[in-house]
């Protein structure tokens, strides 16, 4: 029985000293994270909450839940061998695909804002292109590793299953998250020092795909130009860039301190989601965004340093893939509120609101901190192989 109640708390293990330090720091890099994210998001959600249900701390209640779920997560990712967990992961694949589709049927997936990414599950609401993230890493690093030995028609077989996710995320329509699996997936396999033409070959035809959508989505299109100029269309296009920025110019030096961002009230639109960097960085100012950006930055260094000094290739690419979604989708989400990149639907890992998200952010971060507890095990050798190699050392 206590060996299973370890997975209900968070952070804490009896046995972290004897972990890596890196393991160690990643642990509580997250926890840290974690709370930095959540007092945010008291204060981005407390007036949304009180003008749609009356109740301030609605959103970060209904946030809470996907907390509780993403440590028990967390817990069981960072102290589950890796080998055991690669046994479910295509398995897991395969059903969130199925569930990507189950999202474009009426009547079963849920659209908000001309998008269907969600399937109703009572008051909740499962998103399975956020949920397959962590499962999507461990199979690509599992592949990818493996690449030259698999049959071709194994390859084939994978090569589809990757292409119908991003196709069905895309379809929903989702291009921000479509694009960042396939960047993952074709930075896990550069990683995997696949041949440059495949990763040509690839890398092409995804921006054709992208360029194609949108072509096709107007709305699109107007998010990548309205970012070059918003003022150009202050009232529709660039609307919510430039609350965004206002935001961000208000914090000044120090900030305005917590909870008393203005532009939150009614003025930025979805403060709790998409822009609540902002908000973040009007009421803790530019220090508190430096001391953020170092936060990521650290984060980003040490799950590079374990990915280098892991000694087998899965567990290295599976630290690549954590490493991009969580710090990689971070950077995107700080670029597109700072007017540095197009505006996308990105949520910021640990800050934004979605119990989807969450979820998937901190079975990232368990894989991380379970490679980097692996990343000093060395491999045992049986003492007649010892013995039998020095002898054939002499002859």
């Amino acid at each position: 029985m206590r060996q299973y109640l370890r997975y209900l708390i968070p952070f804490v293990d009896p046995q972290v000293r004897s972990w890596t330090w890196e393991a160690r720091l990643l642990n509580w890099l997250t926890c840290v994270w974690l709370i930095i994210g959540l007092v945010t998001l008291v204060s981005a959600s407390y007036p949304e909450g009180i003008v749609d249900n009356n109740d301030g701390l609605y959103i970060f209640k209904r946030q809470l839940i996907g907390v509780a779920i993403g440590i028990i997560g967390f817990n069981f990712m960072a102290r589950q061998p890796l080998r055991q967990t690669l046994k479910i992961s295509p398995l897991m694949v395969l059903v969130l695909l199925l569930l990507i589709f189950a999202t474009l049927v009426p009547g079963l997936g849920k659209t908000t804002m001309g998008a269907s990414r969600w399937i109703p599950i009572g008051p909740f609401s499962l998103q399975p292109s956020e949920l397959i993230k962590p499962f999507l890493v461990l199979q690509a690093a599992y592949l990818f590793s493996r690449w030259d030995k698999l049959p071709g028609r194994v390859r084939i077989v994978w090569l589809t299953v990757f292409a119908l996710i991003l196709a069905g995320i895309l379809k929903q329509p989702n291009l921000s998250t479509t694009g960042l699996c396939g960047m993952s997936l074709w930075l896990i396999a550069l990683a995997a020092e696949l041949p440059w033409s495949q990763l040509i070959v690839v890398s092409v035809g995804g921006v054709g795909v992208a360029s194609l959508s949108v072509a096709l989505n107007p709305y699109q299109l107007d998010r990548i130009t309205s970012f070059i100029n918003p003022w150009q269309d202050y009232h529709n296009k660039g609307y919510q860039l430039i609350q965004s920025l206002l935001a961000i110019a208000s914090g000044s030096l120090n900030g305005s301190g917590f909870g008393l961002s203005q532009q939150k009230l009614a003025y930025l639109p979805i403060p709790s989601t998409d822009f609540i960097f902002a908000v973040y960085a009007e009421e803790f100012g530019f220090v508190g965004c430096v001391l953020l950006l170092l936060l990521i930055i650290g984060y980003g260094t040490l799950a590079l340093r374990v990915a280098i000094k892991c000694r087998h290739s899965i567990p290295r690419l599976v630290a690549v893939g954590a490493m991009v979604f969580i710090v990689g989708q971070s950077l995107i989400n700080i670029g597109v509120a700072t007017g540095s990149l197009p505006t996308t639907g990105l949520p910021l890992p640990f800050f934004s609101y979605g119990i989807n998200s969450i979820i998937a952010s901190l079975l990232l971060a368990g894989l991380l901190v379970r490679v980097a507890r692996e990343s000093n095990i060395t491999k045992v050798i049986a003492l007649n192989q010892i013995a039998a190699e020095r002898s054939l050392t002499r002859n």
